[in-house]
């Protein structure tokens, strides 16, 4: 039989880790389409789709015949999903659905991308076999749509990552550490919460971690985040550290000073353990992490 490449098809494309992911599979020569709801930043063939339209979808689909699906597509704003509950199930959990009934037809490996929100943060360091217990709207979309993922598909992996960040703003968002960075160097002070704990991510490495996960077709749920629990507070201090910034500029405040509609798990950490020990490409110290980001900063 003829070789042919990998068709990787990746939601939520255009986001901070959909485009990293994409921009690397692409380095490893596979077919990748991008699908999200705009052409923002999207590596590979774009296919303009919106996850609820189940016969857009299905047609997607059809037309692509994909190998791969990687579904990242998500509405993580978890103040506006506790807010807009109809939009935030019909996005997270309708959407997924949607998703995993035409990976299925397709006989396609699946991956979801999930997150630290699962869990309701009373205890940290969660481990794969904990059991989630939600605390927000988000994170109760997001266990529905492990449920589904875990019930619907034949071939799949659940990853769990955790506060993703990156070099560059994505689907028109900044992140955390780019908005540390941005504020301290502009001098300005910044409130950031020492209550509130997790493993922050850098989007190469989750990406790179994927990508094994794709090439050997692991299944299961993972924990592919930061190697690092750290708190908010000791994050920003990570962050201003590494760019010679001053974490002078830094107040710390408590998660109860803010009035958000959405309530946070205070320590939503997650074990890398089972990551560790299996994966190649492993989950990253939070300070490799740091120093990665800044030699991508630069480059």
């Amino acid at each position: 039989a003829r070789w042919c490449a990998l068709k990787l098809l990746i939601t939520g494309a255009s986001g901070l880790y959909g485009s990293k992911l994409a921009k690397m599979a692409l380095s490893q020569n596979i077919d990748v389409y991008s699908c999200d709801v705009q052409e923002l930043s999207v590596y590979g063939k774009f296919i303009k789709v919106n996850i609820s339209d189940k016969r857009l979808v299905e047609d997607s689909f059809l037309e692509i015949k994909p190998d791969v699906v990687v579904h990242a597509a998500t509405l993580t704003d978890v103040d506006k999903c506790e807010t807009n509950k109809g939009l935030a199930w019909k996005i997270n959990v309708d959407g997924t659905k949607n998703i995993v009934d035409a990976a299925k037809k397709q006989q396609a490996f699946l991956v979801y991308i999930s997150t630290d929100y699962v869990f309701s943060g009373d205890k940290g360091q969660y481990k794969e076999t904990d059991k989630p217990e939600p605390i927000n709207y988000y994170g109760y979309t997001k266990l529905k749509a492990e449920e589904l993922v875990e019930n619907g598909s034949d071939s799949y992996c659940i990853s769990r990552p955790s506060v993703i960040y990156g070099s560059t703003p994505a689907a028109g968002k900044v992140n955390f550490v780019l908005w540390v960075i941005d504020k301290l160097r502009k001098g300005e002070r910044i409130k950031i919460v020492d209550d509130q704990w997790n493993s922050p991510t850098l989007n190469t490495s989750l990406a790179e971690m994927t990508l094994e996960v794709i090439d050997r077709r692991l299944t299961g749920i993972f924990h592919l985040c930061g190697a690092t629990r750290i708190n908010r507070l000791n994050f920003a201090q990570s962050i201003a550290k590494t760019f010679d910034l001053d974490s002078g500029l830094i107040d710390p405040v408590k998660s109860s000073d803010f009035s958000w509609p959405a309530k946070r798990p205070m320590d939503s950490s997650l074990d890398t353990s089972k990551a560790q020990q299996l994966l190649k490409a492993k989950p990253l110290e939070l300070d490799l992490a740091l120093e990665r980001l800044k030699k991508e900063l630069s480059s």
